[in-house]
């Protein structure tokens, strides 16, 4: 099997697991506080990870990170995932999951615009044209099948669900400034968050009940959301000939999550939730598209 098709089918089988996640979220949501999955996933991802730099030789290189190293991932732990998640996962508690997910989806929109100030990058005519394709999308999603009267929706849900999208491309950013081995990085990263979220747990007296359901739907989270299902996709794009075509199989991973969505939460999708997740991935894949072409 060659390196191109192995990255593929690595691609797939991560983009399966994303597209489970907005259901497993709702699942656990119904039993645990935002931040007790999150810790229950964070803590489940730390052991993922662990475990892989073990079997990869990669733990006294982990071992060693000097000063700088730390400071970062206590900064990068900070934005992802902790203060994402417990945004995202309080979107997710407010909204149907149909409405959260594809809600999430315009982070590559928002890491344009916050690349101005931060790589100096100059804003192209094509990504406003992006963005308004984009939030044409969240409109109609957060319509939930009433588009011409928006006002069913949590309309704090929804802000957090957009507004998430700003700690990942903050995070996305800073990563790509930091050198380090992406598998130490984000063991690292998940293990200061970790302290972060249980510190967190215990000023809030969050450290109560933890139902074997929400535990189970946590651990599954942190596996198949975070640790495993990161390094996977790492592994499919460093097998890639071209990082393109495989990133952007992504993008499936919403039209397969209203499938899971519908068959095990019961969630009527409405047909507003379709058209706007193709708006709001239609606009990002244009911004890709466009950004080949200087004359857009």
């Amino acid at each position: 099997m060659s390196d191109n098709t192995r990255s593929f089918l690595l691609a797939l089988l991560a983009v399966f697991f994303w597209s489970t996640i907005a259901t497993a979220f709702k699942i656990a949501l119904a039993e645990l506080s935002p931040a007790q999955l999150l810790f229950t996933a964070s803590s489940t991802a730390v052991i993922v990870l662990l475990i892989i730099s073990a079997v990869e030789g990669k733990l006294n290189a982990v071992l060693k990170t000097d000063r700088q190293g730390l400071l970062m991932s206590a900064l990068l732990g900070l934005l992802n995932p902790f203060v994402y998640y417990l945004v995202l996962l309080e979107a997710y508690k407010l909204l149907p999951a149909q409405v959260a997910q594809p809600l999430n989806m315009i982070w590559p929109i928002t890491l344009v615009f916050l690349s101005v100030p931060m790589l100096k990058q100059k804003i192209p005519a094509r990504s406003f044209i992006a963005l308004f394709i984009s939030f044409a999308g969240v409109y109609l999603v957060s319509s939930q099948g009433k588009p011409f009267n928006p006002g069913k929706s949590d309309w704090l849900g929804v802000i957090l669900a957009t507004g998430s999208s700003v700690f990942w491309a903050l995070y996305f950013i800073l990563n790509l400034k930091d050198k380090r081995d992406e598998s130490n990085k984000l063991l690292l990263n998940f293990f200061i968050s970790t302290v972060y979220i249980a510190v967190y747990l215990a000023f809030t007296g969050g450290f109560g009940d933890f139902s074997t359901r929400g535990i189970l739907a946590g651990i599954y989270t942190g596996i198949f959301e975070m640790g495993l299902t990161f390094y996977v996709w790492l592994k499919a794009l460093k097998l890639a000939e071209t990082s393109d075509k495989i990133s952007n199989l992504v993008f499936l991973a919403p039209f397969l999550s209203l499938v899971f969505i519908s068959a095990i939460l019961g969630e009527q999708i409405y047909y507003t939730t379709f058209a706007g997740l193709v708006l709001i991935v239609g606009g990002i894949l244009f911004q890709r598209l466009a950004g080949k072409n200087p004359d857009l």
